[in-house]
């Protein structure tokens, strides 16, 4: 594919903050991003182009993105693969990755499945279709497993550990359309943020995470780990690119279990995990993901300097709000500490608001310095004068 660099376009479904984090390391290629998002005046806007408001399963809203696109991408599971397929296939213009990747993806049964007919190591698994399917998944994995909702999850709902049917049901409800998996002993979480370009591939350092609530909260590069560990991560994310198809970034989340890797699970975007390559790396996530989806040669990968991340989150008890962030100048104070700000006007518990990024030599330096600076920060209401920034 031939693309006029500067002069592209590229249109994203989805406007939240990875839409507009590829905006912002778009616009030095001289590339402009066009996101497709139902919010209004969505997080990407600015600073992309131009947003298209409308559903993500809109077929004619995304032809006519398509229409003012070289390429099209998507930085949210719930675009629909069917519409982007037909949108391809009527105007010419391509998708990457690709629908057939995506739709792939959103069926964790079907992920599972890919993965494992091709030898990529994932959790021992069986679909559910009711009570007497989960109750042969404990027979079989042991109690608790864990127990995933097929599709529609997302930054981790719709997966809950669970010891009995009854408590799937009070999770749950009605038990249809669910994939079981062993729980696993994991030592630690790990990912890799992978792209895969113009008949090449390139990986990102291996983060070490960090969840609360199911919620990525800091990631840590280098991973604390060994470097065989560390090897063997890379390989396994390599091994899952070969098995999807499409030109892209992809976040691998990882499990480390006895030095072995598990892939838990995949995304076909840029990952919360890969934020630290903005600073961390010569070339950020995003700048790969753009480079990659305009058949552009990929970037240089590597770490810079280590780097913790530490996600800026809504109160997990608190109720949603309009918002506004206070206190960003005392998060400011440490140097080499970077702040972005996802310019979303209403917290909600765990959302994710922003995040900070801390560079240096010591990792354990490194979270100190990165929850010092997201604890800095609050949320503030937006009409009350009299709230003070600190």
């Amino acid at each position: 594919m031939t693309v006029p660099v500067p002069g592209a376009t590229i249109g994203v479904v989805g406007g939240g903050q990875l839409g507009r984090m590829l905006a912002e390391a778009a616009s030095p290629l001289g590339v402009d991003v066009v996101a497709l998002d139902p919010t209004p005046d969505c997080p990407a806007c600015p600073p992309a182009a131009d947003q298209v408001v409308a559903d993500f399963d809109d077929e004619d809203a995304v032809r006519g993105l398509a229409e003012r696109a070289d390429v099209l991408t998507y930085e949210i599971e719930l675009a629909d693969p069917d519409a982007l397929a037909a949108v391809r296939d009527a105007t010419g213009t391509p998708v990457h990755p690709s629908p057939e990747t995506l739709r792939t993806i959103q069926d964790k049964l079907v992920q599972n499945r890919a993965f494992a007919d091709a030898g990529v190591p994932v959790p021992a698994f069986r679909p559910v279709d009711g009570a007497e399917d989960l109750e042969a998944a404990f027979a079989e994995f042991g109690r608790p497993l864990m127990l995933k909702a097929r599709t529609g999850g997302y930054d981790g709902r719709g997966n809950a550990p669970v010891e009995s049917v009854e408590d799937a049901r009070e999770t749950f409800g009605d038990l249809d359309g669910y994939v079981a998996e062993e729980l696993v002993d994991f030592e630690r979480e790990l990912s890799v943020v992978a792209a895969s370009g113009d008949g090449e591939t390139a990986t990102f350092p291996v983060a070490e995470n960090v969840h609360e609530a199911e919620i990525l909260r800091e990631s840590v590069v280098p991973a604390r780990t060994s470097e065989a560990v560390r090897e063997e991560a890379t390989r396994v994310a390599r091994d899952v690119l070969a098995a999807l198809d499409g030109r892209g970034v992809f976040g691998v989340e990882l499990f480390e279990v006895d030095g072995r890797i598990l892939v838990n699970e995949v995304a076909p975007r840029p990952h919360n995990s890969g934020h630290y390559t903005i600073e961390g790396c010569y070339t950020s996530q995003f700048a790969q993901h753009a480079r990659a989806v305009l058949g552009l040669p990929l970037g240089d990968t590597g770490l810079r300097e280590p780097a913790v991340t530490a996600n800026v989150l809504g109160d997990p008890d608190g109720e949603p709000r309009p918002a506004e962030l206070a206190g960003a100048p005392s998060a400011l104070r440490d140097g080499r500490v970077s702040l972005h700000w996802y310019g979303k006007r209403e917290v909600r518990p765990l959302r994710k608001m922003g995040h900070v990024t801390a560079v240096g030599e010591d990792r354990g330096d490194l979270l100190v310095r990165a929850r010092a600076a997201r604890d800095a920060v609050s949320f503030r209401d937006p009409t009350d004068e009299d709230t003070p920034e600190t």
